[in-house]
């Protein structure tokens, strides 16, 4: 008797671990995809779609592949040396990349937590208005983001990797059962995965291959890893099993983005083109379709928010840390820490000047400063992972993952900085 309520207990107490394991290995995975995935992922697709139509989903792919290998790299050095990259750019570059880094990372914070304030504002104000349309914006603006600076200061990374899991499956679920209810020409979706740049779509796919997958979240990766204390080939094999469902999931979310955007008349810019995107589903689907679509936005927006909420604090104390020659810490340690709850606390206010901007300036802002670091941490991947030196020969960099870092640091630099300069010309002859 004693024995097989040993052997029972034994079991149970396994069952615990697998299950635990199970759950540990698929956190940072959820985060990725929380904040990687937000407004300006379901605006770009659907305007993709609607200029370029299906003849841009490839760039999905793209974009994905390259966001894929940009975050395996940065899980790469730090699983072969123990620090984050942002350590690794300090140490192994020159302190002068802190000067360069910084300045971004104060203009990122910015101009994203207004960004991601100001769609949150719209998506609810369209599930529950609160008075007239801007009033109900502002109202539920400064809700979001203070009800996001609560349950990131209280419930840290825990418990946000459970309440993110409710609201990637609700973005997820809505968003890719609205474009199959939309019944869009398969064999022309399967077209559409052949590259191709037609005249007048090149700017579409630069924006879909650099709005797929986030951009500081990528770096953002490295503090969530540290919280599940991976470490060597081992921590490396579950990153990159991480990446693979994380990735699985932004990639089909990207292509179901497209086909709604291709099936329906959307036009114009900025967060309230979600209403309009919802009313044209309400044509083509019937009420159901506009309120689905609604409920996929707003988990969409407020997921990201989150996460970015939880996640770029982490850079801003280990920036600090690295200046007082402190070394790494654990992530855990940094929520605690004041550098930490201070920028927590910055982010869920000041940003909230930006609220009563133009949803368009914000959008065009927003991509405009993701764009700016895929260059930058495709070159110092590049630099740093291929340096037997610094990763040891088990972690350097493959053929393959430099042929695609190589390309992409072209693309961006060549193809996506004339697009760039081509916007900023365009908005500045608009004004």
């Amino acid at each position: 008797m004693v024995f097989s309520e040993s052997v029972a207990s034994h079991r149970q107490q396994q069952q615990s671990k697998r299950t635990a394991f199970r759950w540990s290995s698929v956190g940072p995975a959820i985060l990725l995809t929380a904040t990687s995935v937000g407004a300006g992922d379901i605006l770009t697709g659907s305007l993709a779609g609607a200029h370029g139509g299906l003849a841009v989903l490839w760039a999905v792919p793209a974009g994905v592949l390259l966001k894929w290998t940009l975050t395996e790299g940065i899980a790469r050095w730090q699983m072969a040396t123990g620090t984050t990259l942002l350590e690794g750019w300090v140490n192994r570059l020159g302190g002068w990349i802190q000067w360069v880094f910084f300045p971004y990372l104060l203009l990122f914070t910015f101009v994203t937590s207004g960004m991601l304030a100001s769609a949150c504002g719209v998506a609810a104000a369209a599930i529950v208005p609160l008075g007239d349309q801007q009033q109900s914006r502002l109202t539920w603006a400064a809700v979001h983001s203070l009800a996001g600076l609560a349950l990131v200061r209280l419930g840290g990374y825990a418990l946000l990797k459970r309440l993110l899991a409710v609201c990637v499956g609700a973005m997820f679920g809505t968003v890719l059962l609205t474009a199959f209810l939309l019944a869009p020409d398969w064999a022309a979706v399967g077209r559409g995965f052949v590259p191709s740049l037609a005249p007048g779509v090149t700017g579409w796919v630069v924006g879909l291959m650099g709005a797929i997958g986030g951009t500081m979240a990528l770096i953002s990766y490295g503090y969530w890893i540290r919280e599940e204390g991976r470490s060597g080939p081992e921590g490396l094999r579950a990153c990159r099993a991480d990446l693979v469902l994380s990735y699985a999931v932004i990639g089909i979310f990207g292509v179901a983005v497209v086909i709604i955007g291709s099936n329906v008349r959307v036009r114009g810019q900025g967060t309230g083109l979600a209403l309009l995107l919802a009313e044209q589903l309400a044509n083509a689907l019937g009420p159901p379709g506009k309120w689905l679509f609604l409920v996929g936005f707003w988990a969409a927006v407020f997921s990201a928010m989150l996460g970015v909420w939880q996640s770029l604090p982490y850079l801003f104390s280990d920036f600090l840390s690295l200046r007082r020659g402190a070394g790494a810490r654990r992530a855990e340690s940094m929520e605690r820490s004041i550098p930490y709850r201070t920028y927590l606390a910055c982010m869920a206010t000041v940003p909230l000047l930006l609220v009563r901007w133009p949803v368009e300036q914000l959008q065009s802002a927003f991509g405009l400063t993701g764009a700016m670091l895929l260059p930058l941490l495709a070159l110092t991947l590049l630099l740093m992972n291929n340096r037997e030196s610094w990763v040891g020969r088990g972690f350097r960099a493959g053929l393959g993952l430099n042929v695609i870092l190589a390309a992409a640091l072209l693309f961006f630099t060549f193809v996506g900085g004339r697009e760039i300069v081509q916007l900023i010309g365009f908005q500045t002859g608009a004004r």
